[in-house]
This record gives C-alpha cells, sequence and structure tokens, in this order.
C-alpha cells in the first residue's frame, strides 16, 4: 500500500527547492493541492510515463498554471524520463521544459500549454468532447479514458469558466471531473474581497455533480475521485484547502501565493513536516510508491495494445489520428454566378463529412448564415456520434475547446463564427499559435461587406491584427477555388492554426481552372497585363473580382496592368525576396482589401498605393458601402491611371 501522505510531501518539497532554486515562482497550488494531486496519481490517474503519447491515456491539465512546478513534480515523481532532477533544478531558465507555466510537451507529460486563466478549463472540455466523439466511432475497447483538471479560482472567476461549466453540464460530460483548489486566497488576499456567489451552486444548477472534500483528507479525496467516476454527469470536486500548507510563516495567507521564498521557509517547513531531507533529495521508498503507483496504467497500456491489434476498427483508428487528405482532393464546381465564399466553405466541409469523417464542427449558434452543418449530426448528451457540436453564443469557450480537441489528438477540429466575434476567441487563437496547434478558424462576415448589420459586425482591424500573430496563417481567399485550396492547404498544416476571412457578400469567380494549387504560393498572378507591365493591382477576398473587373478598363485605357490575387500573406513571406519580385513585378502597385492597409507596406513601396479602409464602416447595403468608401472598379481605375503617371 503507498504512503500517499509521504509521496504528497514529496510535491511540496521539490516544489519548494525548485521555486527557491529559481528565486521566484507560485509556491500555493503545489503546497495547497499535494494531497489531491498524489492521491489521484497514486489510486486512479490511467498513464504510462514509458508511453507519454499513449493514445488511451487520461488527460491531466492543470488549468491554474502558474502553480506548474505541481505538474512538474508530479511528472518527475512518476517517472517521465524528461522530467528529471536535472530539469527541475533549471524550472524558469532558458529552454528548460520546466517553464514558468506549462507548454505544451506532450512527450513528456505536459498535454498543454495553460497560463491565461480559464483556458485550461475551457480546453479540457473539448479534450472530454474528444474523447467521448471518438468512443462513439471506435467503442470504450479502444477509447475510455478521462480528462482530469486542477482549477484554481481564478479559472472560475472568468467568464469562459462559466460557458465551460453550462455547456459541459449541457452535454453531460461524465468524463470530465474539476479538482477545484478552494483556498479563499487570491492575489490580492482573501476571495471575499471581489467574489461571494456560492461557486458549488453555480455547478449544480449546471447538471453537475458537486463533491466538496477536505481537500488534505486523504481517504475523503480518494472517495470522491471515486465517485466522480461512477457518475454520468462532470463533477466538481470542491477541496477546502489551506494555501502554502506547510510554510508557517505564509500558509493560509496571501503571500501563499507566489510571495518570495527565504532559506528560513526551507527551514521551518522541513522542521513542520518533518522531513529532514536535503534539498532535491526523495526517498527510495517514497519513489518506489510512485513507480508501482504507475504500474497500473502501464498495465493497462499493455492491456490496449493487445486489444487494438485484434480490433476490427484498428487501420481505421491509426487513419483518424494521421489524417491524411484524401485523394483525390476536392475539385470544387465552378459557380455559374457569384457566390460568397462562406457558402463554398460550406460546400468543402459537407464533402468532409464522408471524405474526413474525424473532422468535428464547432459552430456559435449560427449554423444557417454560416452553413456549414447541412449534413452533419449534432454531437449532443444522447448522441455522441454527431461531428457537429452546437456551442451556443460561447465563443470564449469555443475557442479554447478547439485547442483541447486538437491537443487531444484522434479528430481535425473546424471553429466556425463571424470574423467580428474572433475577438471573443483570440486568447485562444493565440495559445492555438503559441502551441502551433493545427485549428482550423472558418470566419464568416469579413469585411463592410457584411452590409446593414452596421460597424460593429464589419471587420476593419481584424485582419492585420491576426497577420500579425506569429505562427497563424490568415486565409482570404477570392472565390470559390481559392476557398477550397484554402482548406487543402490547411489540412495538410500540422504545425499551426489556419484562420479563413470569408464573404457573406457574393464573390465573383475570377479562375476556372483548379488544376493547380496555385494559393500554396501565397500570392500568384490571376491575370496577366497584355504587354510590359506598366500597373500591378494585388488584392483579397471578394476585391480581386473588383481588380480583375478594373483591369479590362485600365487595359482600355492602354495601361497594361496585371491583377494578383494574395490570399495567404504569410506564405507569400516564406518566399525568397527574388520569388515575391518576380510575381508582384516592378511596376507601379495598387492593393485593395475592404480593410485597414495596416501591415501592407510590407508589399507596398512608398510611391504605391492603397484603397481601403481607414475608419470603422457604417450601415447600409454592401454595395452601398463599397461606394461610400471608394473600394470600387472607377476608384480603382482612377487611381492605377494616376499611378502610372506619375511613374
Amino acid at each position: 500500500m503507498s504512503d500517499i501522505h509521504s509521496m504528497a510531501h514529496a510535491i511540496r518539497f521539490l516544489a519548494l527547492d525548485a521555486i527557491r532554486t529559481a528565486g521566484e515562482g507560485h509556491q500555493g497550488v503545489p503546497l495547497g493541492m499535494a494531497e489531491i494531486a498524489a492521491t489521484l496519481y497514486a489510486n486512479h490517474l490511467k498513464v504510462n510515463p514509458d508511453d507519454p503519447l499513449w493514445p488511451d491515456r487520461d488527460r491531466v491539465v492543470l488549468s491554474n498554471g502558474h502553480g506548474s512546478m505541481l505538474l512538474y513534480a508530479l511528472l518527475h515523481l512518476s517517472g517521465y524520463k524528461e522530467l528529471s532532477l536535472d530539469a527541475l533544478k533549471s524550472f524558469r531558465k532558458l529552454g528548460s521544459v520546466c517553464a514558468g507555466h506549462p507548454e505544451i510537451e506532450q512527450h513528456a507529460g505536459i498535454e498543454i500549454t495553460t497560463g491565461l486563466l480559464g483556458q485550461g478549463i475551457a480546453s479540457a472540455v473539448g479534450m472530454a468532447v474528444a474523447e467521448q466523439r471518438l468512443q462513439a466511432q471506435f467503442g470504450s475497447d479502444l477509447v475510455d479514458h478521462r480528462t482530469w483538471a486542477f482549477v484554481g479560482d481564478g479559472c472560475l472567476q472568468e467568464g469562459m469558466g462559466q460557458e465551460a461549466i453550462s455547456l459541459a453540464g449541457h452535454l453531460r460530460l461524465g468524463n470530465l471531473t474539476f479538482l477545484w483548489d478552494d483556498n479563499q486566497i487570491t492575489d490580492d488576499g482573501a476571495t471575499g474581497l471581489s467574489i461571494s456567489e456560492d461557486i458549488p451552486a453555480r455547478f449544480r444548477a449546471a447538471n453537475w455533480q458537486v463533491i466538496e472534500a477536505d481537500g488534505h483528507d486523504i481517504s475523503a479525496i480518494d472517495a470522491a475521485l471515486s465517485q466522480a467516476k461512477t457518475d454520468p454527469r462532470p463533477t466538481l470536486i470542491a477541496c477546502r484547502t489551506i494555501i502554502a500548507r506547510g510554510i508557517p510563516r505564509l500558509e493560509g495567507k496571501r503571500g501563499g501565493h507566489s510571495a518570495p521564498l527565504t532559506e528560513q521557509d526551507s527551514i521551518e517547513m522541513r522542521t513542520a513536516l518533518d522531513w529532514p531531507h536535503a534539498p532535491f533529495v526523495i526517498p527510495d521508498s517514497i519513489y518506489h510508491d510512485w513507480t508501482t503507483s504507475m504500474n497500473r496504467g502501464r498495465a493497462a497500456c499493455h492491456e490496449w495494445i493487445q486489444r487494438k491489434q485484434a480490433h476490427p476498427k484498428h487501420a481505421e483508428f491509426d487513419r483518424w489520428h494521421q489524417s491524411p487528405l484524401p485523394d483525390p482532393w476536392h475539385i470544387p464546381a465552378v459557380p455559374n454566378a457569384a457566390t460568397p465564399t462562406i457558402q463554398s466553405s460550406g460546400d468543402v466541409c459537407d464533402w468532409l463529412t464522408d471524405a474526413m469523417p474525424e473532422t468535428l464542427v464547432l459552430c456559435a449558434d449560427l449554423e444557417a448564415p454560416t452553413n456549414h452543418k447541412r449534413r452533419r449530426a449534432a454531437f449532443t448528451a444522447d448522441d455522441r456520434s454527431g461531428s457537429y457540436v452546437h456551442c451556443g453564443v460561447r465563443e470564449h469557450l469555443m475557442g479554447a475547446m478547439g485547442n483541447g480537441i486538437a491537443a487531444h489528438g484522434g479528430l481535425r477540429v473546424v471553429n466556425v463564427t463571424y470574423l467580428a466575434f474572433s475577438d471573443y476567441e483570440r486568447a485562444a487563437m493565440r495559445m492555438a499559435a503559441l502551441m502551433r496547434l493545427p485549428v482550423i478558424y472558418v470566419f464568416s462576415h469579413d469585411s463592410i461587406g457584411v452590409g446593414s448589420n452596421g460597424p460593429t459586425h464589419q471587420p476593419i482591424e481584424v485582419l492585420a491584427s491576426f497577420r500579425a500573430m506569429p505562427n497563424m496563417r490568415v486565409f482570404r481567399p477570392a472565390d470559390a477555388i481559392e476557398t477550397a485550396e484554402a482548406w487543402h492547404i490547411a489540412l495538410q498544416t500540422r504545425d499551426g492554426p489556419s484562420l479563413f476571412a470569408l464573404s457573406r457578400q457574393p464573390a465573383e469567380q475570377v479562375r476556372s481552372d483548379a488544376s493547380a494549387t496555385l494559393s500554396r504560393s501565397g500570392a500568384y498572378v490571376v491575370s496577366n497585363a497584355s504587354g510590359p507591365r506598366a500597373l500591378t493591382l494585388i488584392a483579397t477576398g471578394t476585391e480581386v473580382g473588383l481588380a480583375v473587373a478594373a483591369q479590362s478598363a485600365l487595359e482600355a485605357r492602354g495601361v497594361p496592368t496585371a491583377v494578383v490575387s494574395m490570399p495567404c500573406w504569410e506564405l507569400f513571406a516564406e518566399h525568397s525576396t527574388e520569388a515575391r519580385a518576380a510575381i508582384l513585378g516592378d511596376a507601379p502597385r495598387l492593393a485593395i482589401e475592404a480593410a485597414s492597409p495596416f501591415g501592407w507596406s510590407h508589399w507596398l513601396r512608398p510611391e504605391d498605393r492603397f484603397i481601403g479602409m481607414d475608419s470603422f464602416g457604417a450601415s447600409a447595403k454592401a454595395d452601398v458601402l463599397y461606394a461610400h468608401f471608394g473600394i470600387t472598379v472607377d476608384n480603382i481605375v482612377a487611381q492605377g491611371v494616376a499611378l502610372n503617371k506619375q511613374k
């Protein structure tokens, strides 16, 4: 029988020693949650440190990520090779796997990046959804694991926390358990400074099982964890704890969160908890208890491998997790009339229903205007086989859910809403880019083309802001062919997220030949000049159609004009200076985009010009707004002629 009391103290002292060595850190979480974590790992968790990427492992999310030494100590003691004592001693140092907040290193047991409070629990909801979707497809013989999240007060105070509670309860995600560190202390002081509601009642109202326990009573914690595994609802275990437990100067106080630790604190904690060992020294008997606890997961992993080899769906299971592209790829039918690119995107997504059944679409109460459900069945509390999750008006949660699903593996997640609402998802999208998760963001209503819904729904600065985000590929396709190409490229991408900015307004079909994926270069000449190039029009999205129309008028005026479509700046930037110059040419350049000019200086020289938006939009029909703001064929022609004359 493992000595969980001593196992918990091992967590505490590794955390204390690492934080003291680093000179900074957050001791409140690892010292206050040590018994909770040790009991989970000793008696309930199903993982295999020798095979950290085993698909049917339990997922552990440290949502209160500032307490990262809790996770690092757990992984070291459990036997994850990447988390050696030397790694713990490098806590918060450049290049260390033990970063200040957990950064995704799944081969080391760190399932997902957390840090911004609330992101972790919302991502955990996504992981629980992924497990249930895969279980519906492959059965419990291949998919039967749980998601456990360590949760702090801040996670539950952030608005996205309530969104996570609400949807998880609605979907009855019984494989999800939150372990709440209810220490009644925040960075500012007592939680009563800013919050007074009954938090367990919030969970009960949202159809969660709620168990209240003493977070330092191992028997009570063990019983609560056992009970959590038997209820069909998600479970909150509200663990009343003492922050920084074991340090007489700090326990139960505001400074327990992250006050600098002294040598005297180390001496007094060792005395108070009867721990005579030197820094970073853990007795062999305690290591043995941790190793023995992990044997449960090792055995489960071995048995799973045997089952998988004999399972009739083992090849399909592997294909879902590898997610190769369909061959042949979807070649869209060329529309007979101008078609919104959000409609063209829906056509591709519908085709993927059969071609890539591992796609899972999340949508924020916009099924009709985005039209990406079609033949997809809904994922519900009663039917997990659906590939469309109705997220309700919960974009904060939906963004982070996508990260959890992508980090879980086995599914390709697609996140659908309006581009103006991307600001609700921005923190999660930044996390996806930071983690290089292959989430696909499908955003409709990309510009003033939204029309009379008005400036609140008309993105102006949004494209520029996401183009400034590292590792995010932003696509603004011109027509149905470019939209299909964007999907093709995004689904091939495994090293970061992709964003589609798609139009509500009809897009003129500027290409008829889809035999080559021209968008892969990021920019290309969609229509050549009739002679030596005198002017280059560069455009994205529906403005490419305007540029092609203006080209004819400019050619008629004796200005040989080329039109460059630039659906993805990030892909174009990967090419050499010479390759980019060959496409953009030496002639004067006029760029057209119904958005902010910010960033266009990458492609325009001081003498070149830009037609677009330098203010917010207005409320009127799309054609009226385009005319009002000068984004018209006539203005392109006038500006092009003037630019050509001044060269």
